[in-house]
């Protein structure tokens, strides 16, 4: 069995209030988009999970080795192969581990016929990661909490755009870290905008609010700045960083941005994921 593990990004990242436990409340918008790692798995007879994968120290500490040790302690399942091929940058903001993991545990849950109820997806995903649950949906969420709290968008909404992938890696325990230690954050209520833009299909009111509050510890404005200036209509840092993305009109404006851009710097020419549009 093969598939594609896409990447994300945050059309809005609102951090909140710590808990006790250490995580923080946030409210956010999650959208996928076509960039993506490649996942195969096909059994093998060594009754355990061997990873595989283009990035060798990958394959000893991972997330899908986590999850099907998980898999195997309340599942009838096969010791498995996976090969995995990263595409999507690490330690960028975009989700590429997250998404590896919940596509994995889709995978094992149609070949092994587990028939596992959404329940039973989102507790294994939640002991994984916060943001394993938003990555199981193929289409834009809004996601509350701690990242368990997940809703669907209804959107017909596609665009174009180009991600930036600047020499820097953000760790994202530090980068909470560095918010944790600014007095008197701006937390505001935009997501709520955010989620009509998408229902509305309204790019323009999308870009104009889009909020991401880790740009407050991760100075990202050149890039932004580069993003828009090469045609882009918004552009905001995803995730916790260090990847910046640019929105633009059509893909005829993207691709000439990309190919601005791609003189400068690591880029990627996208377009969004939304599976509301494939059910027509």
């Amino acid at each position: 069995m093969k598939a594609k593990a896409y990447a994300k990004i945050n059309l809005s990242l609102i951090i909140k209030d710590k808990k006790e436990d250490g995580l923080h409340y946030l409210d956010s918008v999650f959208h996928k988009i076509d960039l993506y790692d490649d996942i195969e798995i096909d059994e093998n007879e060594l009754d355990k999970c061997v990873l595989s994968c283009n990035i060798k120290e990958l394959e000893e500490d991972n997330l899908i080795l986590k999850a099907y040790d998980l898999l195997k302690k309340s599942y009838k399942i096969k010791g498995l192969n996976v090969k995995l091929n990263k595409r999507i940058p690490m330690q960028a903001g975009l989700g590429g581990g997250s998404s590896d993991v919940a596509t994995f545990i889709k995978m094992v849950n149609d070949c092994f016929h587990l028939n596992m109820t959404e329940k039973a997806l989102r507790k294994i995903g939640k002991s994984l990661g916060s943001d394993v649950i938003p990555c199981y949906y193929d289409e834009p969420i809004n996601v509350h909490a701690t990242g368990y709290l997940v809703s669907r968008i209804i959107s017909r909404m596609e665009f174009n755009l180009v991600v930036i992938k600047p020499n820097l890696e953000c760790n994202t325990g530090l980068m909470y870290k560095k918010l944790d230690e600014i007095d008197n954050r701006y937390i505001p209520d935009k997501n709520g905008f955010i989620v009509q833009a998408l229902f509305y299909n309204d790019l323009d009111l999308l870009c104009k609010y889009l909020f991401n509050s880790f740009e407050e510890v991760v100075d990202c404005n050149n890039i932004k700045k580069d993003l828009l200036d090469s045609g882009a209509i918004g552009a905001l840092l995803s995730g916790s960083g260090s990847s910046v993305f640019g929105i633009y009109r059509n893909r005829k404006e993207a691709k000439k941005g990309f190919e601005l851009l791609n003189k400068k710097y690591e880029c990627y020419l996208c377009k969004s994921i939304n599976n509301h549009l494939k059910k027509d």
